[in-house]
């Protein structure tokens, strides 16, 4: 199985007129399953949703975003494999002098807080088109957080971002049917339901079953108390069987509501994500810069442990 498309060229190999859906990433497109958005995109390729991909786009061309025109469904939007503050800099905030996720480990390849200025950059130029945004930079990022390198607490990364939704943690079942919904004619806004997303809406429009109220932003934000009462109500609801949708209140009658997460994988599911045509390896665009250093640790490797923490600090 052939790489999935990454430039214009390679999508009309493939006889596609318009994508289904646009994949956004901060790393070199590496197609194995230990990179998350190899997973999503291979998972929705089976089940008949054409996926492009957008590499590392020069965040300071609008034009970057639009190689392949609009997408029928909606854009993805990820990080990549790792947050983009910490793929940058170090604890003591120094720059990195390398990225083992860029052709050739070369930085400077992606923006700082990656996930809001792609999706940004997105929706300068197409202003309904729905974004849905994913990985770990986006899933600590869901709820009020605390940002370290500026010290301050900052509010959820759906309202910095102009997206529509997030699906944090692991995203195979979320995404899915968040495709299945959009194909069925459903908007990107009345997509309430699923499980392990997170969405806004209004006060009075809230649709949640059985809500907890989480503090407000403007108490967590100025209170260390509330704060980390607000962390702890999250983390007891970290269970897919027996975690509350969340309701955190921003200024306006804004809500940020955060689904339970989604339920784990199966055992013939979890088989049939390892048994996709995945390359094994990075787009051979990049051998000319020396390849992508990342790949070394694991392309012969065995996943033995997969995931991301659910809970921000």
């Amino acid at each position: 199985m052939p790489f999935l498309p990454i430039t214009r060229e390679e999508m009309k190999e493939r006889g596609i007129e318009q994508f289904d859906f646009v994949y956004v990433i901060g790393d070199a497109y590496v197609d194995h399953s230990s990179f998350g958005p190899a997973i999503i995109s291979r998972v929705l390729e089976a089940n008949g949703y054409s996926v492009g991909i957008i590499s590392q786009p020069d965040w300071k061309d609008e034009n970057s975003i639009s190689i392949f025109g609009e997408p029928r469904l909606g854009f993805l939007v990820s990080s990549g494999n790792m947050d983009s503050m910490v793929n940058h800099y170090t604890v003591a905030k120094k720059r990195r002098k390398t990225d083992a996720y860029t052709p050739g480990g070369v930085m400077g390849k992606r923006p700082d807080y990656a996930t809001v200025v792609y999706s940004n950059l997105i929706r300068r130029t197409y202003k309904y088109t729905p974004i849905i945004l994913g990985g770990i930079e986006a899933s600590l990022r869901r709820l009020a957080h605390y940002d370290y390198w500026s010290d301050k607490v900052k509010r959820s990364i759906l309202l910095d971002s102009g997206a529509d939704m997030i699906s944090y943690g692991m995203g195979e079942h979320s995404i899915l049917e968040i495709a299945e919904a959009l194909d069925a004619g459903i908007s990107i806004h009345d997509i309430t339901y699923v499980a392990g997303t997170v969405y806004r809406t209004k006060e009075g429009e809230l649709s949640a079953y059985e809500p907890i109220s989480l503090p407000a932003f403007e108490e967590v934000s100025t209170d260390k108390k509330k704060y980390a009462q607000s962390f702890y109500v999250q983390y007891e609801n970290t269970d897919a069987f027996t975690a509350k949708p969340l309701v955190e209140a921003y200024p306006n009658k804004v809500l940020v509501v955060q689904n339970p997460p989604a339920k784990p994988l199966t055992t013939q599911e979890m088989d049939d994500i390892y048994a996709y045509p995945y390359v094994g390896t990075y787009h051979p665009s990049y051998e000319a810069a020396g390849g992508v250093p990342a790949i070394s640790e694991i392309q012969f490797s065995l996943t033995s442990c997969r995931g991301l923490s659910l809970i921000h600090i």
